[in-house]
């Protein structure tokens, strides 16, 4: 059973000053060092896959607790302060240009760990692959722009990516996890964080989509002449029952900025033809096909539906509430057994960290700081 979850992302702007980030790593390294001696890197990256656990580390290395800024902070520091010969994992990609170089920094790392050549381009593609999925098969008006995918030496992988709405300003965070991924395509997330939940929201990867998925490649394989007659045939469907496809948003306080998802203008023929020539044999090949992006995963999907029956999910994956609950009981209760392992786990690992006692101290101000009731309560 995979825990699911959110925490507020919004876009908060400038970068942490010199002297924090220089104890951030320090802090960062001296974490890693204990649970990786304690735990194994395996346990590592799982506690990093956790939403909520990911969220209380970028709190206790003193980055904002709530920013869209922890993902890209915390994940660049942990990249600076690990090292894959000593720690037996490397963070590969980041932020913005840096997240193109994430085939080549698998490469480099896969060298040293002793990957064979054919493991190297397993974990190349399974990088590009979540990277496709989160921003062509889920759409819920978020763009990709940090990609940080992790690898150990036993050759487990997690991913940590993060999407923009510029229609908002919000921030969405992606988590994959290898042990609890079996599918690239089909319910593959280990959670999905994020500050808005819409109310629609094209969700090809959900279980309920097998339908639609398998008819999208079977449309997909058909003549490129086929495929126009059809998307022309459901032209004036779509004009006709247009708001009975997309049900009027109704308003929601905890509900913003209806995203619009409607019958792509321009389909990529040349992609389609492509496609074609290639014959996918299901969905993820479909959706590795280059040039297959939103515009086409969501005509195929209007397609499958309109003329075979077979309707997609239009559930938001992301559930909307705090990391863990809220004091008023809105959303949900505050989860304190939850709250408590956390704390309790970082409180452990800041107390046996070879780090000086007034950082030391201050460390464990924070996290106190960070969640008083829980104690109080």
């Amino acid at each position: 059973m995979h825990r699911t979850g959110v925490a507020n992302l919004p876009l908060h702007y400038g970068k942490a000053p010199a002297w924090l980030t220089v104890r951030m790593r320090k802090l960062a390294k001296e974490i890693a060092n204990i649970m990786i001696e304690e735990h194994g890197t395996t346990k590592f990256i799982r506690r990093l896959s956790d939403p909520y656990w990911f969220q209380a580390l970028g709190c206790v290395l003193a980055y904002d607790w709530h920013s869209s800024g922890v993902t890209t902070v915390v994940t660049g520091i942990l990249k600076n302060a690990l090292s894959p010969e000593e720690h037996g994992i490397a963070i590969c990609g980041g932020k913005g240009k840096t997240s193109r170089k994430t085939p080549s920094d698998i490469t480099t790392v896969g060298e040293k760990f002793g990957f064979s050549e054919q493991t190297i381009k397993t974990l190349t593609y399974t990088s590009k692959m979540t990277a496709k999925v989160d921003n062509t098969a889920i759409q819920a008006g978020y763009q990709l722009y940090h990609h940080a995918f992790l690898v150990t030496r036993d050759e487990k992988w997690s991913v940590i990516q993060q999407g923009m709405s510029n229609q908002d300003h919000t921030a969405r965070r992606y988590h994959w996890l290898s042990d609890n991924t079996t599918s690239l395509v089909v319910e593959p997330h280990n959670a999905i964080v994020g500050d808005v939940k819409r109310e629609k929201a094209l969700n090809m990867t959900a279980e309920n989509s097998e339908g639609a998925r398998k008819a999208s490649v079977d449309i997909a394989k058909e003549p490129t002449n086929k495929i126009m007659r059809l998307f022309e045939a459901t032209r004036p469907l779509h004009q006709n029952s247009l708001q009975e496809w997309l049900p009027e948003v109704k308003a929601d306080p905890w509900q913003r900025a209806v995203v619009a998802l409607n019958m792509p203008r321009n389909i990529s023929w040349e992609t389609m033809k492509r496609v074609y020539e290639f014959q996918p044999r299901n969905y993820e090949e479909l959706l590795s096909v280059k040039g297959v992006g939103p515009a086409t995963v969501r005509g195929l999907a209007l397609v499958a539906e309109l003329i075979y029956g077979e309707k997609p999910s239009w559930k938001d994956p992301v559930k909307f509430s705090f990391a863990y609950g809220g004091k008023d009981g809105v959303p949900f209760p505050v989860d304190r057994r939850a709250m408590d392992e956390s704390i309790q786990l970082l409180q452990s690992a800041v107390q046996e960290a070879k780090i000086g006692d007034k950082e030391k101290t201050r460390s464990l101000q924070r996290l106190r700081q960070f969640v008083p009731s829980t104690y109080s309560n």
